[in-house]
Formats: structure tokens, C-alpha cells, sequence
């Protein structure tokens, strides 16, 4: 393949580019060149930085790439499937296992450097291995060659597939051995080096071996088996890592979803296309039919359809207006909308998901445990099992024992395969993360993912879980000597420090009516009962039944006037103003369309469902019968909800919590599975182990069938991993040639050995491709 003419050093990452780079600047008449856009992004953005004499020269760490989305050269990762706690910044080998290191990222070159090193040698030994095939079929009857030459064409062919196309294989085997972590290239090491020194030592001594070594008139040579056994060694790595990058496919396809350039609006209204990465918070961007939203942020004017499946799942494209959130990569479908910049880089939704996913791929299932146990001692076992074969058909086989037993021997360490051992768990997470993700469902980790499918009992919060967490203001309850607006007034004031959804109904509805609102004092935040300030110097306390009694409000009348519409399914809050009952507002919610259907879904599955919520009893038992539930706990504070889920724990229930508030966050926390809306606040998000990006409770249905499925692959995987090695090894060492006089050549050991992996994988990629 011919070199492309390097044109000059990227002055960002310090990479060698090609003179026909299409990623290229001229600036004050000089030419800069690029690897990639994501570089000319952060040249053009910090054009100074980079031409400083300190940046001109700087040299990339070894192996890295700048072309990791959203990723400097140095803030690459790359580890290992079977170790996730192994990392490093630049590609290599695990030291524990001896397989390829991935980038946690997927990195976008033209070509991943293992598999064209692998199939690089593989392709130009092939001949070689081919030809010594064809002489040990064919050559002693064609009699080509007089019997004495065939030795030394067999090594002269041998050599280069030795010395040069296993030179890797054996690279790891002596580093297995260096560092005392064995693991398969130990093995193959063992095999292949053994069956190539015993015909060296034929070829070069034959005089020194007994004529038990003996075969058709001359000592028997396993040259063709050592050259097989590296040439089906590499063909198993190649096909190996082209099935381990489609478990990325996931991601990739997440990477991808952000658009290179944004529409900046400038002062004199203009627009001017700027590189992603120039965005800063605040910036007001213009985003015109049929473009994909750059950053999150808040639309200020326009309106339009926005179709977020790409990050959601959700098919049907969402109506935005004024005032409504949108998120980066989402798609514009139609009507031209000009957004406000509130989140840019790792702090957008897309980066978040990316991170989730990436951090669950790197975690260990606990299921794992067990195959980790087995892989510490595998080796050991097996080559103990091998020099066992080896002396007992030495010493109690017949005339060619020994040579049967240096056969077997051979055997037995080439079908080992301790790599699918390690990979058997790791692969399904990695399918089953990416899968979640295209379907807004992020798990925080491996542990998350094999737990959910065991969970029986799910308590779950109403306001922003079954509900659409949107309540209006539906009516105003007044005190004598109240007035509607005024009392409003002073209640939207006092929230302007809440993120409630109660408290955002309040705001916009005093905001419709042109009520001004004033500065509040001394706000606190009670949680699970509501706020407390000083709003125009009255002590305001503003929240639940609980609140307001314990500041000495009485509210006897308040709450028969309320009890209506609390059965109705409303939720209400209470007014106190210096300590004297004022008021109440009527705030009502309506069931998100999906929550039936999802709570269906999951009573078929087997799950026993529990509503928790801070609200009125009254109010929770209006919502729960119509959805048909029968376990309902109003009024319940943070602490009765953490109560609660630690009782069910302590009868021996698998418990999952869903909640979107922050008095969610301690039951989230307490549960086996926390499971958070995505559309709820940072803390709950960050105390759940699942986030459902949409919201939607079916999502939740489709987490637990899809941590189901993960598992029942898990373990298929892992069965076939102890079945492969537990058939494999004794018919190697064997076990039915007393019988039967059938031997396992190490040619089809190694090819065993080399499909067991990528049947293992291929196993794991049924998950992706399932609804």
C-alpha cells in the first residue's frame, strides 16, 4: 500500500498529517493542517494558544489520537473487556489477560492498529502454512523430494510463520510469563513453542530420539501443526476483534449524533456558522428546519416539532414553544427556532449518556465473580493436565506413547481458552448498555443491569413518575379577608427558589395574570413538607398539611374545604402567613398517557407495585384506584419513603425505587435498583442506578426485560464457556482414543480454541439486534 506524503504536524495534538488533509487553515498567508475537524474546531477557537512556541512542538502520547469526539490526545482511555479496571492512555495489551485493549471511546481512525497488524501476518504467512498443509498431505507420496530434504523445506517454510507471524503471539507469552499473570497466550505459547522446538530438535538431532518417534520411516515433524495453530490463532484474533468493535456500534452511533457547526446569532442579527466546540453558555443560536439542535438550552423565540428518538427512543416528534427546554442532536423537523445556549460539552444530555454508557461497559457484573474465580486458577490447571497427558501416554501408551502423548500435550494447551472465560459476562454488558442506550434507558453500571431482572417490588412516587409532573393551578381556597392575586402573589414569590413542579405551576400562573414578584428572605426548603422566607417582611410557610401545623396554623377549615378536591386526585398547599392560616391552592396533574400501560406491563411481569408520594393521602388514592393500585402510602416524608423501602428489603423483597425529586434521592439510594426519570432533578439522577431519559415508565417494562434477557445471555455464555473448555480439554488430552483410536490434532484445537471467542461473542450480539 502506497505512504501518503505527510504534509506537516497537526499544531494542536502534534500528529503527522497528509499533505491532501481536507482539514486545513491558512492563516497570515501560512497553511496549517488538521487530522481531524474536531482539531481545526480547537485551532480556530483558541487560535493563539496553539501558535505559542511551547504548543508548536508539543509530541501526542504514543498510540493516542485527538480524533476521540469531544477528547484531546491525552483524555484517551483505552481498556480491557475481561479487566475494566485496567487502563492506560494509549493502545496495547492487557498485562492480566494479553488481549487487545479497546478505547473507551470509540477512536475514528482509518483502521484499528491491532487488527491490521494481525491480519497483516496472518494474510502473508498464509501461503507458508498452506504449503507445509499440502506437503504433509501430499509431499511423501508424491516423492518430490528425496526423504532427507523434506525436514529442512518443512523448517524453511515454518520459520517466517514462526519467527514473524506468531512474533506477537509470542511476544505475550513471554510477557505472561515475565509479569507471572498467565492467561491464553501462555498456553498458546506452550503449544506452539513446544511442537516447533521438538521439530527443530528432530530436524537439527534426529539421531538423539528413540523410534517411538518414529512415523512411516521417519521421525514424525510438526511443523504444519505449529503453523496451523498461529495461522488459525490470528484468523481467531481478527475475528475476534471485528465482532468486539460491533459491541461499539452503540456509541459510535451516539458519537455521531452531535452536528459539527452551530448558527450563532451576533449582535446585529446576523448569522455566522461557528465549529461546536466555539459555543459558550449564553450564546443564541439560530436552528432552522431540518438541522439537529447543537447544545442544550431553552428556545426564546419560535416554535416548531422536535424529534428527539435519537436520544429518547420516543418515535413521534415533541412540540417546542417558547420557553421549552431542548436538548443537543435532538432534530428540528420543522418551524425556525432561536435557542439560548444552557449546557455545552461534557454537560449536555448527549455527554451524559455517552458517559453512563461508558461507565457500565467498564464495570464488572457480579455474575462475573465466578468466572474469575475459575480464570485464577485455569491455567495452572491446565498445564498441569497437559504434562499429565504428556507422561502417562509416555509411560502407559503403546510404541508411539510418547509421540501421542506430545500430540495430546500440544493439544490440551492450544483448545484452552481462558479469554472465554473472562469474556463471557463482559460482552453481553456491552450489548446490552448499547442497546439500552438507543432506547433511553442508562444503566450506571453492570450491577444495575443484572440486578433489575430480579427485581418483585417497585415503589414508586406519583408527581413526575405516573404523572406528568406539569400540574396547573386549578383553584384558589381564601381565608376570610383574602384576596385571590395578592396571596398568589406572595406564594409564587416565595417559590421562585423551588424546582417543584408545584411551585413552577404557581409561577406561571401568577406570571399569565401580570403579578410581579418580589424578592424572598430567609428561604428554606423543608423537605417532604415545603418552603419557609419572608417575602415583603411576612413569614410565609407554604406546603403541606404537616408544614403549617407544626408552625401553629389551624387549618380545620382549610381542610374541609380541600377534601373535594384532594378526592379528586388534586394535590393541595397550604398558606400560612405570620404563623395564620391564609389559603390554599388546588394544583392538579393528569397521568402521563403511558403509565397504565407501562404499570400493566409490569404487574404481567411479576412485579408488586407500591405508590409512595409526599402527597395527600386523600390525593394518592384517587390517582392509585384509577390506576388500580392497591398499596398506597400518602404524606410520605423522605424518611417514610427510605422506611419503607428498608422494611420490604428486610422481608426479603428485591426492591426498585422510581422518583424524579430530591426527597426521592435517600429511597433511590436505599433501594437494590434506583431507577430516576430523566426529566427529573440532578440529585435524584444521581442517586438512581437506571435513568429512563424520557421519563416514561415503559422504558422501566423494557429495563427489566432487557436486564432478563442480559442475564439468561450471561449465563448461556458462561455455560458455554465451562461446557467448551470442560468437553474440549479431556477429548484433547485423549480421553476416547482408547476406544474410538481418534486424537484431536492441534490444528483443529486451535481451531476450537479460535472460534470459541467469537461464538461467545456472537452470542452476546443476539441481544442487539432484538426489539
Amino acid at each position: 500500500m502506497p505512504q501518503k506524503k505527510m504534509g506537516g504536524t497537526d499544531p494542536v495534538c502534534g500528529m503527522q498529517v497528509p499533505a491532501d488533509s481536507p482539514h486545513c487553515c491558512t492563516l497570515n498567508g501560512k497553511l496549517y493542517l488538521f487530522c481531524h475537524e474536531r482539531c481545526l474546531s480547537s485551532f480556530l477557537a483558541q487560535t493563539q494558544q496553539y501558535l505559542t512556541p511551547s504548543t508548536q512542538d508539543r509530541v501526542p502520547a504514543e498510540g493516542a489520537s485527538c480524533c476521540a469526539p469531544g477528547a484531546t490526545a491525552e483524555a484517551l482511555i483505552f481498556n480491557c473487556p475481561m479487566h475494566p479496571e485496567v487502563s492506560q492512555d494509549h493502545p496495547g495489551t492487557c498485562p492480566q489477560c494479553g488481549i487487545a485493549l479497546t478505547a473507551v471511546l470509540p477512536v475514528e481512525l482509518d483502521y484499528d492498529p491491532e487488527l491490521r497488524d494481525f491480519s497483516r501476518r496472518f494474510w502473508y504467512t498464509l501461503p507458508a502454512t498452506l504449503a507445509l498443509a499440502g506437503l504433509e498431505m501430499f509431499g511423501q507420496t508424491l516423492n518430490l523430494l528425496p526423504q532427507a530434504a523434506y525436514p529442512w523445506l518443512e523448517l524453511l517454510l515454518a520459520a517466517p510463520v514462526v519467527g514473524w507471524g506468531g512474533q506477537t503471539l509470542f511476544r505475550r507469552f513471554a510477557a505472561s510469563l515475565r509479569t507471572g499473570q498467565l492467561n491464553m497466550w501462555t498456553l498458546i505459547g506452550l503449544g506452539a513453542g513446544a511442537a516447533f522446538a521438538y521439530s527443530l530438535a528432530a530436524t537439527l538431532f534426529p539421531l538423539v530420539f528413540p523410534p517411538a518417534f518414529s512415523s512411516m520411516g521417519r521421525l514424525s515433524l510438526y511443523y504444519e501443526a505449529t503453523a496451523e495453530i498461529i495461522s488459525l490463532t490470528l484468523l481467531g484474533q481478527i475475528l475476534e476483534l471485528r465482532a468486539r468493535a460491533s459491541t461499539t456500534g452503540a456509541i459510535k452511533a451516539l458519537l455521531g449524533l452531535a452536528p459539527k457547526t452551530a448558527s450563532r446569532l451576533i449582535a446585529d442579527g446576523t448569522e455566522v456558522s461557528i465549529p461546536l466546540a466555539q459555543i459558550k453558555v449564553g450564546d443564541h443560536l439560530r436552528v432552522h428546519p431540518g438541522e439537529k439542535i447543537p447544545v442544550d438550552g431553552v428556545i426564546l423565540s419560535g416554535a416548531g416539532k422536535v424529534d428527539e428518538s435519537m436520544l429518547t427512543g420516543e418515535p413521534m416528534p415533541v412540540s417546542k414553544y417558547a420557553g421549552s427546554k431542548v436538548s443537543g442532536a435532538t432534530l428540528n423537523t420543522d418551524g425556525s427556532l432561536v435557542i439560548r445556549a444552557e449546557k455545552i460539552g461534557a454537560d449536555t444530555l448527549l455527554a451524559q449518556i455517552i458517559q453512563m454508557v461508558v461507565a457500565a461497559r467498564r464495570s464488572k457484573a457480579p455474575m462475573q465473580r465466578l468466572a474469575d474465580v475459575v480464570a485464577g486458577y485455569f491455567v495452572i490447571v491446565v498445564v498441569t493436565i497437559a504434562v499429565a497427558t504428556f507422561l502417562l501416554w509416555g509411560f502407559l501408551g503403546n510404541e508411539r506413547g510418547w509421540l501421542l502423548g506430545l500430540i495430546n500435550a500440544v493439544s490440551v494447551l492450544i483448545i484452552a481458552c481462558p479469554c472465554v472465560l473472562g469474556l463471557a459476562t463482559p460482552m453481553s454488558i456491552l450489548v446490552a448498555t448499547g442497546r439500552g442506550a438507543r432506547a433511553g434507558i442508562l444503566f450506571r453500571d453492570a450491577a444495575a443491569l443484572e440486578t433489575l431482572g430480579k427485581v418483585d417490588t417497585l415503589v414508586i412516587d406519583k408527581t413526575g413518575t405516573l404523572t406528568a409532573g406539569k400540574p396547573r393551578l386549578s383553584a384558589v381556597i381564601l381565608t376570610a379577608g383574602q384576596e385571590s392575586d395578592p396571596l398568589l402573589q406572595l406564594a409564587a414569590s416565595l417559590e421562585q427558589g423551588s424546582e417543584h413542579p408545584l411551585a413552577a405551576a404557581l409561577r406561571q400562573t401568577a406570571q399569565a395574570r401580570g403579578l410581579r414578584l418580589t424578592e424572598a428572605r430567609s428561604f428554606r426548603a423543608i423537605t417532604g413538607q415545603g418552603i419557609r422566607g419572608h417575602v415583603s417582611g411576612r413569614d410565609l410557610a407554604l406546603g403541606n398539611a404537616t408544614l403549617l401545623r407544626s408552625v401553629g396554623a389551624d387549618l380545620t377549615e382549610l381542610s374541609k374545604l380541600a377534601e373535594p378536591h384532594r378526592r379528586m386526585g388534586a394535590s393541595v398547599l397550604f398558606i400560612a402567613i405570620d404563623g395564620q392560616a391564609a389559603g390554599a391552592f388546588v394544583v392538579a396533574d393528569t397521568l402521563k398517557p403511558t403509565t397504565a400501560e407501562a404499570l400493566s406491563q409490569l404487574r404481567t411481569a411479576g412485579i408488586r407495585v407500591i405508590m409512595a408520594t409526599g402527597d395527600a393521602t386523600a390525593t394518592a388514592e384517587a390517582v392509585g384506584h384509577e390506576l388500580g393500585l392497591t398499596e398506597i402510602f400518602g404524606d410520605a416524608s423522605p424518611a417514610d419513603k427510605l422506611n419503607l423501602v428498608n422494611r420490604l428489603r428486610a422481608e426479603g423483597c428485591t426492591v426498585a425505587m422510581a422518583g424524579d425529586g430530591i426527597n426521592d434521592a435517600p429511597a433511590l439510594a436505599a433501594a437494590q435498583v434506583g431507577i430516576a426519570m430523566g426529566d427529573g432533578t440532578d440529585v435524584a439522577i444521581h442517586s438512581a442506578q437506571v435513568t429512563l431519559v424520557k421519563g416514561d415508565l415503559r422504558g422501566l417494562a423494557q429495563a427489566h426485560a432487557l436486564s432478563c434477557e442480559t442475564v439468561a445471555n450471561m449465563r448461556q455464555n458462561l455455560a458455554l464457556s465451562l461446557g467448551y473448555n470442560a468437553l474440549g480439554i479431556p477429548l484433547a488430552a485423549g480421553l476416547l482414543t482408547p476406544f474410538t483410536g481418534w486424537t484431536l490434532s492441534p490444528m483443529i484445537a486451535a481451531a476450537a480454541m479460535s472460534l470459541s471467542c467469537v461464538s461467545l461473542i456472537a452470542n452476546a450480539l443476539r441481544l442487539k439486534g432484538r426489539d
